[in-house]
């Protein structure tokens, strides 16, 4: 299972750092996966725990009261299993007041809280599908090239979802690895661990013909 940190969340929701820290704190969407304990210690979360942060996000922006808003978390994670891939039509419903949740029978309204006039629609469907591809997109490898020397050497790099930033590795060089805060600062940062594996290598081959184990 992929866990993510609370950057990315950020990133993948809208939902500012100190939005995401204070619904910790009050309980309405905690890190399923791992809490913070003590300065330094990530909050990690599952791609359920997104759903929620996103959806509740989106409901705030439309001016749901935090304890609506709880009513409708609530309701997401009695739910999961069927609105982690919901259909297409499952949404919810607002006036800015009430919450509904519309099911995937279109002619039934599930009304969480109470009734009153919808004028705003949220598409759970569509909007887990976003939060997949966006995921897809910031956690994807890429391959890159970087030259080292007289040598050009292909390195894979990849988002770190857990501690922040990205890991970075040159398959032909066997344990060559880096890490870096930005793609840039972690090819870099690999340039410098294969020219630090390469001396190795000729140290080793120097050391093997000296003794003639080679």
């Amino acid at each position: 299972m992929v866990n993510y940190n609370s950057k990315l969340v950020s990133k993948v929701t809208g939902a500012s750092l100190r939005q995401i820290g204070y619904w910790d704190q009050t309980g309405l969407i905690k890190p399923s996966v791992q809490a913070a304990v003590g300065k330094g210690t990530p909050r990690l979360y599952a791609f359920t725990d997104i759903i929620q942060i996103k959806t509740a996000f989106a409901l705030r922006k439309q001016g749901i009261s935090l304890q609506k808003l709880r009513k409708c978390i609530a309701f997401l994670k009695a739910h999961l299993p069927e609105i982690e891939a919901p259909l297409a039509e499952l949404r919810l419903l607002t006036d800015g007041e009430t919450i509904f949740v519309l099911t995937d029978d279109p002619k039934v309204i599930v009304d969480t809280l109470k009734r009153g006039q919808l004028v705003w629609s949220f598409a759970v469907g569509e909007m887990v599908q976003a939060i997949r591809e966006t995921v897809g997109k910031l956690t994807m490898k890429w391959t890159e090239t970087v030259r080292v020397g007289d040598f050009a050497y292909q390195v894979v790099i990849e988002a770190d979802t857990e501690d922040g930033g990205y890991v970075v590795e040159c398959p032909v060089i066997p344990g060559c690895a880096s890490q870096g805060e930005t793609r840039e600062e972690a090819l870099a940062m690999i340039q410098d661990a294969i020219a630090a594996c390469s001396e190795v290598v000729v140290e080793r081959k120097g050391e093997a013909l000296a003794t003639g184990t080679e």
